[in-house]
C-alpha cells in the first residue's frame, strides 16, 4: 500500500502541473481527504518542498536519468520530483520505502511501463546523495556565469529572476534573498485589536502550550515557535488573524488616525482592512471592496470574524471607474502583483511568473491606481502596496503616477504612524521590506497626498 501522505503529495504535485491550483488551494484540497494530521503535515511539507527545491531537483533527475525532463510524462516527472525530494532532504524515511511507494505510484497512475526507469533512477540518486552532482558556490562572485548556475540550480530560483537580483542587489543580497525563500516560514498572527492586545493573546495561546514570540517591526505581529494556535480552544474566535508581518506593516501607512471615512480598494481577504477599521473612530467608516463574488465571500467571513463591525463591504472592480465621489479620507490599493516578494511562503510563484508578466501587470496596476485616485478626497492620502520586488511594480509605478498626477505629492512614510520603525523605511520615504536586512518578504509601500489646491 502507497502511504496516503505521498499519494496525496503526488495529487498535489499534479494539480500543480496541469495548472488546476495553485499551492495553497492544492493543499487545503488534498488535506481535506486525508484524516491523520500527520499524513496533512507530511504531504504538505514534500509539496511545499519540491516547489522550493524543483530546479535543484529536476538538475539531479536529469543527471540520474541521462534524459531531459521535457521527453518524461508529466506524471513521471512529479513522481520523481516528490520521491527525489525525501530521499535528499527527508532521511528519516527509509528509502526502499521512498522507491517502492514510486514504482507503485507509477502504476497508480497507469504508467506502469516506466516503473524499471523510476526504480533505477532513484536508486542511482539514492546512492550519491551524500555527495550530489550540483553547482558550487563561486569563489569568485563576480564569475556571473558560475554565480547564475549556482543561484538557478543549486539555490532553485529561475535564471531570469536569479540574474536581475545579481545585477540590481549584488551576489551577496541576492544570494541572501535566495536562501530566505528556500527556508520555512513560521506561523505569524497578528492580534486583533477589536477582541484582544498582544500581550494578553500571548498569555492566552500560553494556557494551550502555543509559544509566540513578538514581532520584530509589526506592533501585533507574533510569531509561533511551539504549538499549533489554530487548533487551540477558541482560535475561531476572532482574537487574532493568521497575517504576514510585512504585510502587517502595510496598514500602519493609514496611520494611527486613518479619517472617518476608508476605502480598501483591493480588500479581500480582509486582514488590512480589518487591522485599519480598528483604529477608525468610534463614528469611522471602512468600505472594503473586491472583484470576484468568491473574494467577497472570503471577505466576509474575515470581517464577521474579527467583529469588525465599521465595515462596509460593496463588490466593485478597480480597474474600472468607482461607483464612489472624491470623499474618502484615505484609499489604500494593495495591488494585484506578480507576488515575486513572497516566494519563501508561496514558493510555487517562482515558477508560475515569467520575465513578461511584468510589463502587463505594470499597466494594470496604473490603471487601478489612476481610478483609486479619483476618489480621495483633496487633503486624503493614498496608498500604493506591493508585495513584489521588482521595480517595475514599486518604484516605476510610483514615478509615473507622480508624473501624471500633479494633484498629489509623495508624501514620506516616516511619521505617518509612531509605530512604523524608521528602520523599513528607504530613502525615498517609501515602506521597504527586505530579506537581507529585516528578515521578511519583500513588500512595499508608497504614500501621496492630495492637495487642496495646485
Amino acid at each position: 500500500m502507497i502511504a496516503p501522505a505521498r499519494v496525496a503529495a503526488y495529487d498535489i504535485l499534479s494539480a500543480l502541473s496541469a495548472g488546476r491550483a495553485d499551492l495553497p488551494t492544492a493543499i487545503a484540497q488534498a488535506r481535506r481527504r486525508l484524516s491523520d494530521d500527520r499524513d496533512r503535515g507530511l504531504a504538505a511539507e514534500i509539496a511545499t518542498g519540491v516547489e522550493r527545491q524543483r530546479a535543484l531537483l529536476d538538475h539531479l533527475i536529469g543527471q540520474c536519468s541521462k534524459r531531459p525532463l521535457d521527453r518524461l510524462d508529466p506524471e513521471i516527472v512529479d513522481i520523481l520530483r516528490l520521491s527525489s525530494y525525501q530521499l535528499i532532504y527527508l532521511d528519516r524515511v527509509p528509502a526502499a520505502a521512498v522507491v517502492d511507494d514510486a514504482v507503485n505510484l507509477a502504476g497508480m497512475v497507469g504508467k506502469r511501463s516506466a516503473s524499471g526507469f523510476v526504480n533505477a533512477v532513484l536508486r542511482t540518486l539514492s546512492r550519491r546523495r551524500r555527495a550530489l552532482p550540483l553547482p558550487v558556490r563561486p569563489s569568485d562572485p563576480d564569475d556571473r556565469e558560475k554565480a547564475l548556475d549556482y543561484f538557478s540550480i543549486t539555490l532553485s530560483h529561475p535564471r531570469w529572476l536569479a540574474d536581475r537580483w545579481y545585477r540590481r542587489l549584488g551576489f551577496a543580497a541576492a544570494e541572501a534573498w535566495m536562501l530566505f525563500n528556500n527556508a520555512a516560514a513560521p506561523l505569524t498572527l497578528r492580534a486583533n485589536r477589536f477582541k484582544t492586545t498582544p500581550e494578553a493573546l500571548i498569555d492566552r495561546l500560553a494556557t494551550f502550550q502555543v509559544v509566540v514570540r513578538a514581532g520584530r517591526f509589526a506592533p501585533d505581529a507574533l510569531i509561533v515557535e511551539e504549538g499549533q494556535p489554530l487548533r487551540a480552544p477558541g482560535s475561531e474566535d476572532g482574537s487574532f488573524v493568521v497575517q504576514d508581518e510585512a504585510s502587517q506593516l502595510v496598514t500602519l501607512l493609514a496611520g494611527a488616525r486613518p479619517g472617518p471615512l476608508v476605502l480598501d480598494a483591493c480588500a479581500s481577504p480582509g486582514a488590512k482592512a480589518t487591522a485599519i477599521a480598528a483604529s477608525l473612530p468610534a463614528s469611522g467608516r471602512l468600505v472594503a471592496c473586491d472583484v470576484r463574488g468568491r473574494r467577497i465571500d472570503l471577505l466576509r467571513r474575515t470581517v464577521r470574524a474579527t467583529g469588525a463591525e465599521r465595515i462596509s463591504i460593496v463588490q466593485a472592480d478597480l480597474g474600472q471607474p468607482l461607483p464612489f465621489t472624491a470623499q474618502f479620507d484615505c484609499v489604500i490599493v494593495d495591488a494585484p502583483c506578480s507576488g515575486l516578494g513572497t516566494l519563501r511562503r508561496d514558493p510555487d510563484i517562482r515558477w508560475r511568473r515569467d520575465e513578461s508578466d511584468l510589463a502587463a501587470l505594470a499597466d494594470d496596476q496604473r490603471h487601478m491606481l489612476r481610478n483609486a485616485a479619483a476618489v480621495v478626497a483633496p487633503g486624503g492620502r493614498l496608498i500604493y502596496a506591493t508585495c513584489s520586488s521588482e521595480p517595475e511594480e514599486n518604484d516605476q509605478i510610483a514615478a509615473a503616477f507622480l508624473a501624471e498626477h500633479r494633484r498629489f505629492r509623495a508624501r514620506a512614510a516616516n511619521g505617518i504612524h509612531p509605530l512604523l520603525p524608521a528602520a523599513v523605511v528607504d530613502a525615498k520615504g517609501c515602506l521597504r521590506t527586505a530579506p537581507d536586512r529585516h528578515g521578511l518578504e519583500a513588500f512595499f509601500g508608497a504614500v501621496f497626498e492630495r492637495r487642496d489646491h495646485m
